[in-house]
């Protein structure tokens, strides 16, 4: 028996096990842990003899098998998409290379978004720090470890990141294969994916059309002086968690805070604008701004706690809109948060916004 040969019937006895294993959720609660040890110890065997082998026979196999070669690179890749666990790989500096379909439908984002973008930007504030510097520690071959974090869209849910050392045979360096699982004995659910349908469009563009027309008139009946305060409040809770007006006269001034309690908008309502460079931005250049989970913590300042705004609010997306008057000057700045497991904000809602904007730094000058 060739090499080739037995590399193959070890592939296909690892994918039936493998097979096996995807069964895991229908055992009892107790048995879980040991399902969860086998699937672990068959992801290191994937990394420590497998993938080894496979680069063996690629470097010094005989003319004629690169045609086997490449399906058994295939079948790999195919192994890779149907294991039960949730796993990723990603670089020394967290960026995802590949995932799987249990990954993306455990943490709720699509492959071709998260690839090429950090994997810590998908986790709450408070663990990117942590979980970027022990990524890089097993990059650089200093042991597999593991670390409990929190997904930016599900932070009630503790989530236990293995993360150990991978060196692919086309890669310079040691790359990270990060396997993910609520915290406790618990398998996460793996759901298979489905195109959404357009239904959720629609939806989102009939939302869209009430919050025009709802603005329109708020706009229109709003007494003189009141106009700014007015779309605040309709923007709030239906459009956005957190509302922020600012007006740009000679000085930036807080006019406005509209958050999920009276007690968080304290805490904002007496922050300077003038230390939040998102505003600073918009309210001299006049460019709005939209960012899905926002990189920079310190992007709207702080608040009279000394947290950043971004971070005690758990913003997923912000919108920050200038609202232009006709001759160009930029009259004030909306600043509009979205958190926890809400939908970030969209193109066309942002498009929207941008339109809204003109039509509330009109009613800003206008007599009642």
């Amino acid at each position: 028996m060739t090499q080739t040969d037995e590399f193959g019937e070890e592939l296909a006895d690892f994918v039936r096990r493998v097979a096996e294993l995807k069964t895991a959720r229908s055992v009892p609660t107790g048995d879980l842990p040991t399902v969860l040890d086998a699937a672990i110890f068959e992801l290191d065997h994937v990394a420590d003899q497998l993938w080894p082998w496979y680069e063996r026979l690629s470097a010094s196999g005989p003319v004629g098998v690169s045609s086997s070669a490449a399906q058994e690179h295939q079948l790999l890749k195919t192994v890779f998409q149907s294991l039960p666990l949730p796993v990723l790989l990603v670089d020394r500096e967290t960026v995802v290379r590949r995932l799987n379909r249990a990954a993306t439908a455990f943490t709720g984002v699509r492959s071709g978004y998260a690839t090429g973008r950090p994997l810590s930007g998908f986790l709450a504030h408070a663990d990117r720090g942590a979980f970027r510097s022990q990524v890089a520690a097993v990059g650089r071959g200093e042991g597999d470890r593991s670390i409990d974090v929190h997904l930016q869209q599900r932070p009630a849910l503790a989530v236990r990141a293995t993360l150990t050392a991978l060196r692919p045979g086309s890669e310079p360096r040691n790359t990270v294969l990060v396997t993910l699982q609520p915290a406790g004995h618990r398998m996460p659910t793996v759901e298979p994916l489905r195109p959404l349908p357009d239904l959720t469009e629609t939806t989102r563009h009939v939302a869209l059309m009430d919050l025009v027309d709802a603005m329109t008139t708020a706009l229109l009946t709003a007494p003189a002086g009141t106009a700014l305060d007015r779309a605040a409040h309709v923007l709030h809770g239906r459009f956005a968690d957190w509302v922020v007006a600012d007006t740009a006269g000679p000085t930036l001034t807080r006019t406005t805070v509209l958050a999920p309690s009276e007690g968080e908008a304290k805490l904002l309502a007496a922050q300077d604008p003038a230390t939040c460079p998102l505003v600073v931005d918009a309210a001299r250049g006049g460019s709005p701004a939209l960012q899905i989970r926002p990189a920079d913590p310190d992007a709207f300042g702080h608040d009279s706690s000394g947290a950043p705004v971004l971070v005690r609010a758990d913003v997923t997306s912000l919108l920050t809109v200038p609202l232009p008057a006709p001759d160009g000057h930029v009259k004030g700045v909306l600043t509009l948060f979205r958190s926890g497991a809400r939908l970030a904000f969209s193109m066309a809602e942002a498009q929207a916004m941008d339109t809204l904007s003109r039509h509330v730094a009109l009613a800003m000058r206008s007599p009642a």
